[in-house]
C-alpha cells in the first residue's frame, strides 16, 4: 500500500506537534503536518479525552481529526505516572491541577504534584500510546520511559512535567536536556519507532509521489 507522505498530528498542543517535527527527522519520507491549519476546529480534540486508557483518548482524537482531513493521522494520549500517588495523574495529567486564573496549566500541574507528593515514594514513569489510522486500518504502540521526580522544577526547556520527571540513569530533569537529548530517550519517541516499525511490517509505504 503506497500512500501520501503527509500525515496529521492530532493535537492542538503546539509543543507536542514541535516535538513530532523533530522525531520524525528520522524518516525523511514522512511530512508531519499540524492539524490547526486543516481542522475546523482542534479545540474538539481536547474534549474527546474522556477516556480511562491511553489507548481509548488517542482512538478518539485519530477518528475525531480523521472525519475532516484525506491524510493518514497519528494521535498520541501521554500521562505521568507516580508511584507515591497509587500511579496517578496518568490519563488526567494535563488536567491533574483546577485551572487558576494566571497560572499556566503546567506551572499549577507541576506544584499541584509536589504537593501531593510529599515524601511519599518519587519512583515514576511517563507513557505515551500512538494511534495510526490509514485507509481504515488502525495501528498503536506504546512507550515508556522510566525516572523519578526532582524534588523542586529545574530546567527551561520541554513541557508539561518535564522539569520535574529525571529519565533513569540522568541527573538531568527533561527540561535541562536539549531537545535532541530528551527525544533520544523519551516516551514519545520509543511509541513513534515502534509505530513505524509495525507501518513497515504491514507493507504501508509513506513515500513521496
Amino acid at each position: 500500500m503506497r500512500l501520501s507522505n503527509k500525515v496529521l498530528i492530532a493535537t492542538q498542543n503546539r509543543d507536542k506537534v514541535d516535538e513530532f517535527k523533530a522525531l520524525f527527522t528520522a524518516y525523511p519520507e514522512i511530512e508531519p503536518v499540524a492539524a490547526s491549519p486543516i481542522l475546523r476546529n482542534t479545540d474538539k480534540l481536547r474534549f474527546v479525552e474522556k477516556h480511562d486508557t491511553y489507548l481509548e483518548n488517542a482512538l478518539a482524537k485519530a477518528r475525531l481529526a480523521n472525519q475532516g482531513c484525506h491524510y493518514p493521522v497519528i494521535a498520541d494520549d501521554s500521562g505521568l505516572e507516580v508511584e507515591g500517588l497509587d500511579w496517578r495523574p496518568g490519563v488526567r495529567s494535563q488536567r491533574f491541577a483546577s485551572p487558576r486564573p494566571g497560572v499556566p496549566q503546567d506551572q499549577a500541574n507541576n506544584e499541584q504534584l509536589l504537593r501531593e507528593l510529599g515524601n511519599k515514594p518519587r519512583q515514576a514513569r511517563f507513557t505515551c500510546t500512538l494511534v495510526l489510522l490509514i485507509e481504515g486500518i488502525m495501528l498503536h504502540a506504546t512507550g515508556i520511559l522510566e525516572g523519578t521526580i526532582a524534588e523542586a522544577p529545574r530546567g527551561m526547556n520541554g513541557f508539561g512535567y518535564d522539569p520535574l520527571f529525571i529519565p533513569r540513569g540522568s541527573t538531568k530533569t527533561l527540561a535541562e536536556m536539549t531537545d535532541g537529548e530528551k527525544n533520544s530517550i523519551s516516551h514519545r519517541g520509543k511509541a513513534l519507532h515502534e509505530l513505524m516499525a509495525q507501518i513497515k511490517t504491514h507493507g504501508i509505504v509513506l513515500a513521496k509521489p
